[in-house]
């Protein structure tokens, strides 16, 4: 069993309060409320963080996201579910979250600007930012999903 670890909003609140203050700037730009939730659940799948994977699909499903496209995330690329738009955010999701591997490729930029514009490029990217931030504290802190949520 692994070392109960400390909670950070408890210890210094303020370091979350740019991060609430980020994700509530995210909701009011240019990203739908299902574009943002498909970039935090990816993000959330790719980096293994279990709080923010149940938090965000969670939160999908209230606001109506089918969960035959939620189960299919994963492999959205192989799943005739996702809009061209959503293909494209989740490929710029995909390479941003795993930037060591080669990054942000210039075809995949290329193609964001050209179909979603300058604005909703730079709103992806900082909603994979925020939750990448996010995913991180969550697993080096090792929150865990609450057991008692349906």
């Amino acid at each position: 069993m692994s070392t109960k670890r400390i909670n950070i909003y408890q210890v210094t609140p303020e370091y979350y309060k740019p991060l609430l203050e980020l994700d509530k700037m995210l909701r009011e730009k240019s990203l739908t409320t299902t574009e943002l939730l498909l970039i935090y659940i990816r993000g959330s799948q790719i980096n293994g963080c279990a709080f923010c994977i149940q938090y965000h699909i969670k939160e999908a499903i209230e606001l109506g996201e089918k969960q035959y496209r939620i189960h299919a995330l994963s492999a959205w690329e192989d799943a005739p579910f996702f809009t061209t738009e959503e293909q494209l955010i989740l490929k710029m999701t995909e390479e941003v979250t795993l930037i060591a591997d080669a990054g942000l490729s210039d075809i995949t930029y290329k193609k964001a600007i050209q179909v979603l514009g300058e604005t909703k490029v730079v709103d992806v990217l900082m909603a994979i930012t925020c939750i990448n931030a996010w995913n991180r504290m969550g697993r080096a802190t090792l929150l865990v999903p609450d057991k008692s949520q349906d």
